[in-house]
């Protein structure tokens, strides 16, 4: 009997990863719907605005952060008319002091918000997507020089607006916040502010994905490289609360399952099944050497966050006077924008809020049975605490794996895998009736 039950796992589980799984047609209709000449509106128009430095003008109406930071504001209130009212835009903001650092007067911090407020009123996950409105040249407190970031990051900004049109007239479950913050080149200020929102106000955050330049590829990269790469970066140690949770983490061998890593699989998965000529690379570390992303703020407040960014980096047109040297250009100009790039990574983005905010929830109390010594794994959990599910998928994969590898589909709560749990690593999601995932849950341990 053992046998025909491990036989029958073995053979669905390979089953499922034989075939490809089926895409929700309207997840592929948005996908398909993200617009290269929107985007490249979008850049445009941002570099426009001369500079976007933090401590720029926020009071003329044609140039500077503020003038910047209305106009996205009045592209998502124009998008905020297919939601039915579901949409509210707002500017969260405060003043800031000099600190000495990198503020050098009192500056009006704002992030410009669209939010899309699901419509299950028992579902209260939020999903962020953010990229910065503000820009630099190499002086960081140079407020006042032609600063364009076509790429850093009106890239991220022009995704986050795009996103907004495509998903507007959607109605998922869950919410979905779309955000251009400010402040990231002086210190990560206007993220931080927006996450600590969220934690005082104990928001429900599911994930964050953070965009930070994603449209420059064809300019940097090797000749023939091949498919086109994304670089999705995750902590993997968690910065909240670490000393807690080291011990679990250590004896369970977790160091590379925590949330943001899931997040990273996720983003992964989705986008490669529903957008063509992506290779999405799990970098394997919070973010860059000697370098900061505004995913980092929710991280360190325990939230779920990811970045999104080029694969190649070209120093030359990031953080720099824009000038020409020895017949080079240097500077952040749009010249140097990929918008084919841009449109595949935005399409990733689309693809994964929209598969997200249509899931039903984490399934609850996912539990892995250890009481006694077996090569079989018993896993059980309950119902999410709202939607209506077609079941679950348990995951599975060799502990040397990067992705999950396998995945078992059961309507009930409760499976017994016929693999080791020493020789596994296991998670479970639920499965919405529309066939959309929820993010994985790793199981906690019960003796």
């Amino acid at each position: 009997m053992k046998k025909s039950v491990f036989f029958l796992s073995v053979l669905l589980s390979v089953f499922i990863n034989a075939q490809k799984q089926e895409k929700d047609p309207e997840i592929s209709a948005y996908v398909k719907s993200v617009s290269k000449d929107s985007l490249r509106a979008n850049i445009e128009k941002l570099v426009s605005f001369g500079t976007r430095h933090t401590m720029s003008s926020t009071i003329d109406k044609d140039k500077g952060i503020g003038a910047a930071r209305n106009w996205v504001l009045s592209k998502f209130k124009n998008y905020a008319k297919n939601t039915g009212g579901r949409m509210e835009v707002y500017l969260q903001n405060e003043d800031l002091q000099p600190d000495g650092k990198r503020i050098n007067k009192v500056t009006n911090l704002g992030n410009a918000i669209a939010f899309l407020k699901g419509t299950d009123p028992k579902d209260q996950r939020v999903i962020i997507i953010s990229g910065h409105l503000d820009s630099r040249v190499s002086d960081v407190l140079n407020s006042t020089d032609y600063a364009p970031g076509a790429n850093d990051d009106g890239s991220g900004v022009a995704a986050v607006i795009e996103a907004a049109r495509v998903l507007s007239k959607s109605k998922f479950p869950a919410s979905i916040l779309f955000v251009a913050v400010s402040g990231e080149e002086q210190g990560l200020l206007g993220a931080k502010m927006l996450a600590d929102k969220a934690k005082a106000e104990h928001w429900q955050v599911e994930a964050v994905l953070n965009n930070d330049m994603i449209g420059n590829n064809s300019f940097d990269a090797p000749k023939n490289d091949g498919t086109p790469k994304l670089r999705v970066f995750s902590e993997g140690l968690p910065a909240f609360e670490t000393e807690k949770t080291a011990a679990k983490i250590r004896n369970f061998g977790l160091e590379n399952d925590g949330n943001a890593r899931q997040l990273a699989r996720y983003v992964k998965e989705i986008g490669e099944q529903y957008v063509k000529n992506i290779d999405i690379k799990l970098i394997y570390r919070n973010d860059r050497f000697l370098r900061g992303g505004d995913h980092t703020p929710f991280v360190n407040n325990g939230l779920t966050a990811v970045r999104l960014t080029d694969y190649y980096e070209n120093y030359d047109h990031q953080h720099q006077d824009i000038r020409t040297e020895d017949n080079k250009k240097y500077g952040d100009l749009i010249e140097f924008m990929d918008f084919d790039y841009l449109k595949t990574n935005t399409a990733v983005n689309v693809a994964v809020l929209a598969n997200l905010a249509k899931s039903t929830p984490q399934p609850e109390n996912v539990v892995m049975d250890v009481k006694e010594l077996s090569n079989s794994t018993k896993l059980s959990w309950e119902k999410p605490i709202s939607g209506k599910v077609k079941g679950y998928y348990i995951l599975y994969r060799e502990t040397d794996s990067s992705v999950w590898t396998h995945k078992i589909f059961t309507a009930d709560t409760s499976y017994t895998v016929p693999l080791s749990k020493d020789n596994y690593l296991f998670a479970v999601q639920s499965i919405s009736v529309s066939g959309n995932q929820s993010l994985p849950v790793i199981p906690k341990v019960s003796r």
